[in-house]
């Protein structure tokens, strides 16, 4: 008798426990979809109805934001964490009433169905390199395509080839998985060549510190975005965006608000 209740308890709990998605990359890239969209229209509110906002690592209203404007997208760029239910998306805007170089890190709920926290990084003039027709040049011709399930790295190893290269500004010991061919677009400015020998190994300063680092890793491209603060905890916004491919940097993307 004692074994027939707890049966029927155990049916009741199966039939009535709700089912939750799992934050698939479909789902994600949906969502991405979704928000370049709304960056088109500026209608944000069909992704962000409820998420808190940042914009320059600063509290900012959504309404009022960058998100509220519309704008005329020339490239766009995604990766999708599946571990975090997060996106980054590259923007390139070279409109000459106000061209942009946006970045956007957007974390969502648990079966990525609503953005939970939208974090932007906006460029335009007067911030480091800022050049969008130079930016959209280069960014267009670069291949970013998926990576072989066999031939992928783990999320580890793209993280820590990106903390590498980004631990080399204040120490200088540090050993970078350095690729060739690699080119790093900075701003509009471009160090690749189209030679087999072009190498992001171009020189950083020195004695700074990269900080407070946010990752959105997606295994799929061998891709990695980190959100800093470059120059210490107070230092300005930035965004680091690097391909890895077979363990080795391939692409260096990097965002900075002066």
């Amino acid at each position: 008798m004692l074994n027939s209740a707890l049966l029927l308890c155990a049916a009741t709990l199966v039939r009535f426990t709700p089912a939750f998605a799992a934050c698939d990359y479909a789902t994600l890239q949906q969502a991405t979809s979704n928000f370049i969209s709304s960056q088109a229209t500026g209608a944000y509110a069909t992704v962000a109805a409820s998420a808190a906002y940042t914009e320059n690592f600063k509290t900012a209203a959504i309404g009022s934001g960058i998100l509220s404007k519309p704008l005329k997208i020339d490239h766009s760029r995604s990766l999708h964490d599946t571990t975090q239910c997060a996106t980054f998306t590259e923007l390139i805007v070279t409109d000459r009433s106000h061209p942009y170089v946006i970045g956007t890190q957007i974390h969502y709920n648990a079966d990525g169905t609503q953005a939970t926290k939208i974090d932007s990084i906006v460029t335009d003039a007067g911030d480091w390199l800022f050049n969008a027709t130079g930016t959209l040049y280069w960014a267009s011709r670069e291949d970013w395509f998926v990576i072989p399930v066999e031939q992928r790295n783990t999320r580890a190893v793209i993280q820590a080839a990106a903390d590498a290269y980004l631990d080399l500004f204040n120490n200088k010991s540090v050993v970078v998985p350095w690729g060739t061919p690699c080119a790093r677009l900075e701003g509009g400015s471009y160090t690749g060549k189209g030679a087999a020998t072009d190498s992001c190994n171009v020189g950083v300063p020195s004695g700074v510190q990269l900080v407070n680092r946010r990752y959105v890793i997606d295994e799929t491209v061998g891709s990695v975005d980190v959100f800093l603060n470059f120059g210490g905890a107070t230092g300005i916004p930035d965004s680091h965006e690097f391909r890895v491919e077979n363990g080795k940097l391939r692409f260096v993307h990097t965002m900075t608000v002066m």
